[in-house]
């Protein structure tokens, strides 16, 4: 049963928010995995929420002491959520077609067929259009052209007005290195104060590195876990998107020979020991990110690490949730094991 619980910190370099969630031993059990992962994934720094049913359940902090669930970290492509749901706003309103095809806004691709907006959104545009998946954050970015001409204005003027500001998110724009970043109206210099430094493993020891600076609907925001954990609340009470649309991203796309296709429209879609969870992971320099969906329980969990070890060995472009460690060991502890018998 749920209940409140003041939760000690038993991690070195670990911190805990005291909030009402599951019994302490689980808590305290998962912490200590997410922190064997931490160190044996050689990975500085991790912010970890929980939220169940519209509130944060629980969060901590492992690594250095002065990150919280504040701390705006590198989203890399926990990005496309956000974009996919602009997108998604302008098919509800109209202004768009998944079915238009893409050259209709001014992209221009080679394939061996008409690309269209669903094919870009669902990682199905190379080749013959819809019959195969292959990830690629490079197509995905020329989503930005969809929403320019649809909107009338750039994906980052766009996600600060739908999004970022009606949620009152004031740890999450885009990448303060980007010209982008001006939309946001935020003071650059507090919030950089604010963003996890970046690491590399490199010789047995962690070497700070810069950030990726581009900015795109493919990568490019940054976001702390509780402003991240909001958004994903907000969809799941039907905040940006009508039900038949939110539908739509999260049902996974299939050839027209029935092949079914580990992406939806901006979200990974996996049947996890028969649970349908919404998924995605960031990769890029010096970050790594995962965001877990659990839509029949109303659960969300938010990882965001400031080192690629979170995403770089494991194979999740190709959908393979279950290769990642850190997913199973939430799904197992949060998910499974509260399944009924039989």
């Amino acid at each position: 049963m749920i209940r409140q619980l003041i939760l000690a910190s038993v991690v070195a370099g670990a911190c805990s928010s005291p909030i009402e969630t599951e019994p302490s031993s689980s808590l305290a059990d998962f912490r200590d995995d997410l922190n064997r992962l931490r160190v044996s994934g050689h990975i500085e720094s991790i912010s970890a929420l929980i939220a169940k049913d519209q509130s944060v359940t629980w969060s901590a902090s492992l690594g250095a002491a002065t990150v919280t669930d504040t701390t705006v970290f590198h989203l890399a492509s926990l990005t496309k959520p956000f974009a996919s749901t602009v997108i998604l706003q302008l098919v509800d309103e109209g202004k768009v077609s998944l079915d238009d095809p893409v050259s209709n806004y001014g992209i221009v691709l080679t394939s061996s067929g008409t690309v269209r907006v669903r094919h870009l959104m669902s990682h199905t545009s190379e080749g013959v259009p819809g019959s195969r998946y292959a990830y690629n954050g490079d197509r995905f970015s020329l989503l930005d052209s969809v929403i320019r001409r649809a909107a009338g204005k750039p994906f980052a003027a766009a996600v600060q007005e739908r999004i970022i500001v009606p949620l009152g998110l004031t740890h999450t724009a885009a990448t303060p290195q980007s010209a982008a970043f001006a939309e946001s109206g935020l003071d650059k210099s507090k919030y950089l104060a604010n963003v996890a430094p970046g690491y590399t493993w490199t010789n047995g020891a962690f070497v700070p590195t810069a950030y990726q600076t581009s900015f795109s609907t493919a990568a490019g925001l940054t976001a702390s876990a509780r402003d991240y954990a909001a958004f994903s609340m907000a969809l799941d009470r039907g905040a940006f998107l009508t039900p038949a649309t939110k539908m739509l991203a999260w049902t996974p796309a299939t050839s027209p020979s029935g092949q079914v296709f580990p992406y939806g429209l901006g979200w990974f879609v996996t049947d996890y020991k028969g649970v349908r969870i919404i998924w995605h992971y960031g990769y890029w320099t010096a970050s790594s990110t995962l965001i877990l969906k659990v839509p029949s329980q109303n659960l969300t969990f938010v990882l965001l690490a400031n080192t690629d070890g979170l995403s770089a060995p494991y194979p999740l472009a190709s959908g393979r949730l279950d290769a990642s460690p850190w997913a199973r060991a939430f799904l197992e502890t949060f998910v499974i094991a509260k399944l009924p018998p039989g």
